[in-house]
C-alpha cells in the first residue's frame, strides 16, 4: 500500500466506505460505475466507464486488497472502494514458461486449476483464486498439456464460497470464513 495512502487513513480513520463504484471484469480491465450506471443494474450487465489513465490503474492496482471477509477493495486514501468482480478477484496472465502474472502485475504461484460450467479456466495460486485471461489460453492449454496444470471441475457458483471471496460486496453476504 501506498505511503500516502497510509497516512490519509491514519489523519481520517473514520471515512464510509464506498460500494457499487468500482468493478473489475473477466479481463482484468476496471471500470468506474456512477449512480446512472449503477441505476441501470448489476455488474457486469452494466460496466460503466473502463479506466484506461495508466497511473490510475496502477495505483489501484498497488492499494488493491481483501477484507477478511474476502471482500475485495481499492483503499483510495482514507477511503474503501469495493470491487465489484464479473468472475474473480484476480486475473492471471500466462508468461512461455507458464509464470503466472496478476492484472495488477504481482507474480504468482499455481495451486490448482479448475473448469467452470462454462469452460472458463481459473487457477487457484499463492494470492488466491483467478480467472485466466482469454487471450492466454492457448498457453495454459500448452501448461495442461504438459501436466504443470491439473484441472478439477467446480460449478462457477460455488467458487465465491469455496474460494472465500465475494462478488459483489454490496450485493452478498461475505462467505463465512473469509480468505481460503
Amino acid at each position: 500500500m501506498d505511503d500516502i495512502v497510509k497516512a490519509a487513513m491514519a489523519k481520517w480513520p473514520h471515512v464510509p466506505d464506498c460500494r457499487g463504484w468500482l468493478a473489475l471484469d473477466a479481463r482484468g480491465n476496471w471500470y468506474m460505475r456512477d449512480a446512472g450506471t449503477q441505476a441501470a443494474g448489476a455488474f457486469p450487465a452494466a460496466k460503466g466507464s473502463r479506466i484506461d489513465h495508466l497511473q490510475l490503474r496502477a495505483f489501484i492496482a498497488r492499494n488493491y486488497a481483501a477484507d477478511a471477509q474476502g471482500q475485495w477493495y481499492f483503499q483510495n486514501g482514507p477511503q474503501r472502494v469495493y470491487v465489484e468482480l464479473e468472475a474473480a478477484p484476480w486475473v492471471w496472465r500466462v508468461e512461455a514458461d507458464h509464470a503466472l502474472i496478476s492484472h495488477t502485475g504481482l507474480a504468482a504461484r499455481y495451486r490448482s486449476a479448475w473448469l467452470d460450467d462454462s469452460g472458463r479456466l481459473f487457477l487457484d495460486t499463492d494470492l488466491g483464486l483467478g480467472l485466466v485471461h482469454s487471450l492466454d489460453m492457448g498457453l495454459a492449454a500448452e501448461a495442461v498439456e504438459a501436466g504443470d496444470w491439473v484441472c478439477g471441475e467446480l460449478p462457477f457458483a460455488q467458487m465465491p464460497a469455496r474460494f472465500g471471496y465475494c462478488l459483489s460486496p454490496d450485493a452478498e453476504k461475505p462467505p463465512a470464513g473469509g480468505l481460503a
